[in-house]
């Protein structure tokens, strides 16, 4: 091996960044082909998807400067065709499409097969909000329906036993795709509800393509949710993913680890926080783009405005990755304060004697205050004083009598 042939993975990814600036095909190109795993990034407006094709892809990030003026929403399936540069993101060494237009070509079939069953069954009512069935405080059992080997049962487990370990947990193993897996989560669903000793069913896989989650679009898994009389939880997938089994659970969380956190009590402090940030680094944003803009606008050379809109583009992608790190980590923190404090709150609560007078029982103390718990302690003709629970009463005890006699 000749040591001087030797490149560090920035200078490869670097050197194919040039290769791509100087191919002008690459530079403007139109790609047919159907979007999948689509994240509309909300803070910064960014859209990031992949262009499939049978099992090709190709990664796309679509800027909020240039999507804005988007006439129709960018769905899963759908099929379009995007013009635009590819370049290396060299974080993660993706070669990605920086889309500058984006038209709708056409939907596939599974997509529209989706809409189909979708308006078929919300006109039968299975998405009513008057259908839905409220999760209890804290469940004491809850029965998760999922693959046991899959990333989204370890997720699920670690959030839940970190922040409620006194919850039990059942897990039903199933198959989350393939063409028995609707058959065994129709089975799982319905031999659980049976069982009236669960407080919340939880249903959850980790994300994957259309064709990958097709088992959760399954009208007979709708069904079997709709007919539940146990709460139903749907956690498919990740966050931008969306199942007909999504809209007819009584609650639809995120992703995995949004299901556990969903079984614990909401958290209001977190909205204040993140509105804060969002201001703060939206301002950021427009002070750092401006900078540039301005000194882009002295600069003649077209290979050098190339790549500093590559510079620009890769800061605007790692502001989305830091933003979303910085959201799980403050909302993880939240949690466990909240909870902190509504132990505490309880505990106080247990001890406090009003909530005893409250129900009709009463204290007897003597002359000297002491609280008297047994007959032996008062004789005939002493003075007691009786504690309610709005005065006090002072007595006069004219006989007394043991159990018994």
């Amino acid at each position: 091996m000749k040591k001087d042939l030797i490149y560090r993975v920035s200078q490869v990814n670097r050197y194919l960044k040039q290769l791509l600036f100087q191919d002008t095909l690459l530079q403007d190109i139109q790609v047919l082909g159907e979007i999948s795993n689509f994240k509309h990034h909300k803070p910064s407006g960014h859209m990031y998807f992949t262009l499939k094709e049978e099992d090709q892809i190709l990664r796309a990030v679509f800027f909020k400067h240039k999507n804005q003026h988007l006439t129709f929403l960018p769905a899963e399936g759908m099929s379009v065709i995007a013009r635009g540069s590819t370049s290396i993101y060299e974080r993660s060494g993706y070669f990605q499409l920086y889309v500058e237009e984006l038209e709708p070509e056409g939907q596939g079939a599974l997509y529209q097969a989706f809409e189909q069953l979708k308006e078929k069954l919300q006109e039968q009512g299975l998405f009513d909000a008057a259908h839905k069935k409220p999760l209890p405080y804290i469940p004491r059992k809850v029965g998760v329906i999922t693959s046991p080997g899959g990333a989204a049962i370890r997720d699920f487990m670690t959030t839940l036993q970190r922040r409620f370990p006194l919850v039990q947990l059942t897990i039903f193993p199933v198959a989350v795709q393939g063409k028995e897996s609707a058959a065994q989560i129709v089975k799982a669903l319905e031999t659980m509800d049976r069982r009236r000793e669960f407080d919340v069913l939880v249903l959850t896989r980790g994300g994957g393509s259309l064709e990958e989650l097709w088992s959760f679009n399954d009208e007979g898994v709708a069904r079997a949710i709709f007919q539940a009389k146990t709460p139903v939880i749907s956690a498919v997938g990740h966050e931008t993913d969306f199942t007909i089994a999504d809209f007819v659970a009584d609650y639809r969380a995120s992703t995995p680890t949004a299901a556990a956190e969903l079984l614990a009590p909401d958290k209001n402090e977190l909205e204040k926080q993140l509105q804060v940030m969002s201001v703060r680094l939206e301002t950021a944003m427009k002070n750092s783009l401006a900078g540039r803009l301005h000194l882009l606008k002295h600069l003649s050379s077209a290979r050098f405005q190339r790549y500093l809109r590559d510079k620009i583009n890769y800061h605007l992608q790692r502001i989305d990755e830091l933003w979303s790190r910085m959201t799980r980590s403050i909302k993880h923190d939240l949690q466990i304060k909240r909870a902190t404090v509504k132990n505490l709150e309880d505990r106080l609560q247990a001890l406090d004697p009003t909530r005893v007078l409250g129900r009709g029982f009463t204290l007897v103390v003597d002359e000297n205050q002491q609280l008297i718990k047994r007959i032996g302690q008062i004789k005939e003709n002493c003075e007691v004083e009786i504690i309610f629970v709005d005065g006090r009463a002072r007595c006069l005890v004219k006989g007394t009598q043991k159990t018994g006699e």
